[in-house]
């Protein structure tokens, strides 16, 4: 199976709270919600597009509660995200839920070897295993060079200060673009795959700038 982290982030980066004020008020953020007024049906139908391409799904322990909280409360059939968040099997990473907080419908729980037991998932036959939000997870198995493919949805708007997918500590990364797309709100939907980094640089040769 492919991994594939899909997330929302800011202009600058944030991916903390962004569909409600208290969704995730940790670390004291007050900035939650920051995507609403930049919503439209385009960033329903990507996002639909998300989740139709997994088969099962991978979450930290905040981001599992968050949404089992909220999406098994969404028993509407037409509603594609809710469908997939309620139906697909789901792997919950956490050594403090126990077994009682991993209660939402076909769930297991990882609570030791995160990264052997997400390895031994990959190497299933399948589709996609999908992470979504848990950006402490998200960043692991980054790290580890386990993340196949990134699907971001970035919005038009600067939050400052919250938790961010990369930070000043991320290891140099290139990608591979596989799909960009732009919405008429101003919203950027980049499918990217990790590749080296690399450098350039720019020279006038014969008259003419050009990369050297």
């Amino acid at each position: 199976m492919e991994l594939s982290v899909n997330t929302l982030l800011s202009l600058d980066g944030v991916m903390q709270g962004p569909g409600a004020p208290d969704e995730d008020t940790s670390g004291g953020f007050t900035r939650g919600g920051w995507l609403v007024p930049h919503a439209d049906e385009d960033m329903g139908r990507i996002v639909d597009g998300w989740f139709a391409a997994g088969e099962a799904l991978l979450f930290g322990r905040s981001t599992y509660a968050m949404m089992r909280d909220y999406w098994r409360e969404v028993t509407d059939p037409g509603d594609r995200v809710a469908t997939a968040l309620n139906s697909r099997p789901k792997y919950l990473v956490s050594t403090t839920a126990g077994r009682t907080g991993a209660d939402w419908g076909d769930t297991t729980l990882i609570a030791e070897d995160v990264l052997g037991s997400v390895r031994a998932l990959k190497e299933r036959p399948g589709g996609e295993i999908q992470v979504h939000g848990s950006w402490r997870l998200a960043r692991t198995l980054h790290a580890a060079g386990l993340v196949d493919v990134f699907r971001l949805l970035v919005f038009p708007t600067v939050v400052g200060d919250g938790k961010r997918l990369f930070d000043e500590r991320t290891e140099p990364l290139g990608f591979t673009v596989e799909g960009s797309a732009a919405t008429p709100a101003g919203l950027l939907s980049l499918t990217l795959r990790p590749a080296p980094f690399t450098t350039g640089g720019f020279g006038v040769v014969d008259g003419r700038e050009t990369v050297l």
